[in-house]
């Protein structure tokens, strides 16, 4: 690659990268992977117990890196099982590189959406503390994976 070309989007190795870091996560949280696999929301308490602990005011930028790209790949991966969701490259103009990687699903309408964990994750580092599963409920909304606060349902949220 010559100097100053954008290197081309490489969706299978985001895709499988991201799959090893969250296992490798969820088993250095003592979470085995097999009961990740079954359902990720078994990572949540660890995860969320892991979070509130870290140091936050003495990371360096490489810890900031990390614990971003492990958040991102848990959201990714997340949509990906509970969903059936798959990865995708968007155009994108704006980033550095001219596409950025992004979840797609289709949404109880029977649309389909995307979703950047990246973004995912910006917003919830706007609020203190730090919530987990706060992250997959905003993507699993912007989605339309769950049921609206405008759209009517049953009566009893059990039906």
């Amino acid at each position: 690659m010559k100097k100053g070309e954008v290197p081309a989007p490489d969706l299978k190795r985001w895709t499988e990268e991201g799959r090893l870091t969250i296992i490798d996560v969820a088993d250095i949280l003592g979470v085995p992977p097999d009961i990740y696999t079954s359902d990720p929301l078994n990572l949540t308490p660890a995860r969320q117990s892991y979070t509130t602990r870290l140091p936050f005011h003495e990371f360096e930028q490489s810890d900031w890196i990390t614990f971003q790209t492990d958040l991102m790949a848990y959201v990714a991966d997340f949509f990906i099982q509970r969903h059936g969701a798959k990865r995708v490259v968007i155009n994108d103009s704006t980033t550095p590189l001219g596409y950025r990687y992004a979840i797609e699903a289709t949404g109880r309408d029977g649309r389909v959406r995307t979703a950047d964990p990246a973004e995912i994750l910006r917003e919830e580092l706007k609020n203190s503390p730090i919530e987990i599963v706060r992250m997959p409920a905003s993507a699993e909304l912007t989605l339309h994976l769950t049921r609206q606060v405008n759209e009517e349902g049953p009566a009893n949220p059990r039906d």
